[in-house]
């Protein structure tokens, strides 16, 4: 169903699209950070609630594309049209609700979710909450016509239209903050702008005739109850497992603040340096959805088998190398790293650990079990990803971290644990062949 050149226009498109946005995250974060402080932290506060509604879209558009991949295997496309188009006004209705209630209630959020901050911070929170929640039902559509793109193997569209309006949000949040000023705005009216632009190209490229998988009004304008029980039936246990995931980087936040200020800002460096390492691993899981996805949808068995074992293969080996590349690359960015020498030591240290458990165990935690979800085996990932994000990552986080006082290195040594049990475990449940077993069309 996939040959080798199949699988590589669906790899290297999703590979530069995650690349670009984390290099658009950091330009973001640089940018900002020539306005006053209390923009720098508005921004920073705000962005990290932002985080988790752009998780809980990404839940509900996985949703959709496991049901629109199964019905594109079962050779009913115009039921995956039908479903591609429900995702699209689910994603709508629930994005509209949620911009009016933050808009109206945005003071009260910001004040229960940081408390009694100044006033210039609180400013600059609501100022940036108000802009990028309005452009929150453009990154919902947006999302739901990317789902439908890699559904149907066109991650070149997505990429194309990322590379775009990323750069007119780099060019826009320079104008905004040295040119007119604008502080905690003039980075998030660029977000806004570039958000409705790529919602708009996708969702024309969506509607487009010559896809046999696409957008129709009639499918939008519509209410078919079966097919969002099944989207919704994946979105909901993807959304409370990324939920929960949050929450312990919460918490895990609050543990590394209690370890002293060149800790803090090595680990600080250190996420931003373990967040490009994991590229690969996130441009891996829309490949797995789109394959094992069709593959079971034409109950194909045999071929769900060979296309798991050979994307395992590809992934583990990519992603050994691009975080042995981004290690080796590491001396370079602390280098130039504003941190103590005792610090840079540290972040050294850091990324080390986080790459090699990253490199050899996401592969299987993270990626094989997107295509296990892909099956239908949806209870199983989200009960072991919930429980082992608690009890390995926090337990041994706070036993390695705390009790042990080994500070930073052991919360990084603690979270790796998670991916070592997560990985080990769907790697069983894979061999265990339990996920053939579950029909979701």
């Amino acid at each position: 169903m996939f040959t080798n050149k199949d699988l590589r226009n669906l790899i290297v498109p999703l590979f530069i699209e995650q690349f670009l946005l984390m290099f658009v995250g950091i330009a973001d974060t640089f940018v900002v950070s020539f306005s006053s402080e209390a923009d720098v932290s508005g921004v920073s506060l705000v962005t990290s609630f932002n985080t988790v509604l752009i998780f809980l879209f990404t839940a509900l558009s996985s949703g959709g594309a496991v049901i629109i991949c199964q019905y594109i295997g079962f050779k009913r496309e115009d039921v995956a049209s039908r479903a591609s188009g429900q995702l699209l006004m689910i994603s709508t209705v629930i994005s509209v609700v949620m911009t009016v209630l933050i808009v109206l209630f945005r003071t009260q959020l910001l004040r229960l979710l940081f408390g009694k901050i100044d006033a210039d911070v609180m400013s600059a929170c609501e100022t940036y909450l108000l802009i990028t929640t309005l452009s929150l039902p453009a990154l919902a559509v947006y999302d739901a016509g990317a789902s439908l793109c890699r559904s149907i193997g066109k991650t070149n569209v997505t990429m194309y239209i990322s590379a775009v309006t990323n750069i007119i949000n780099v060019v826009g949040n320079c104008v905004g903050v040295f040119w007119l000023h604008l502080g905690a705005a003039g980075v998030a009216y660029p977000s806004l702008i570039s958000r409705v632009l790529s919602a708009v190209a996708v969702t024309v490229f969506c509607f487009g005739r010559k896809n046999t998988v696409r957008f129709k009004l009639k499918d939008v304008f519509a209410w078919d109850g079966s097919l969002l029980k099944k989207i919704m039936g994946i979105a909901l246990p993807n959304g409370v497992e990324n939920g929960v995931h949050q929450l312990v980087k919460v918490a895990l936040s609050s543990m590394v603040a209690l370890f002293g200020t060149y800790q803090i800002a090595a680990n600080g460096v250190a996420q931003s340096i373990w967040s490009l390492a994991s590229i690969m691993g996130l441009a891996m899981a829309p490949v797995y959805t789109t394959v094992i996805g069709q593959c079971m949808g034409a109950r194909d068995i045999d071929a769900a088998n060979f296309y798991f074992k050979k994307l395992n293969k590809i992934t583990f080996v990519l992603s050994v190398i691009w975080n042995a590349l981004i290690f080796a690359i590491t001396p370079l960015i602390v280098k130039y790293s504003a941190i103590s020498p005792e610090a840079k030591q540290l972040v050294i240290w850091l990324v080390l650990i986080n790459n090699i458990f990253n490199g050899l165990a996401y592969p299987f935690a993270g990626s094989l079990s997107n295509g296990l979800r892909a099956a239908g085996d949806i209870k199983f990932t989200m009960i072991v990803s919930v429980s082992l994000t608690v009890f390995a990552r926090l337990f041994f986080s706070a036993l390695f971290g705390m009790w042990l006082k080994w500070g930073v290195i052991g919360v990084a040594i603690g979270m790796s644990m998670d991916l070592l049990f997560r990985g080990a475990i769907f790697i069983w449940r894979y061999k265990s062949q339990k996920w053939t077993r579950f029909r979701l069309i």
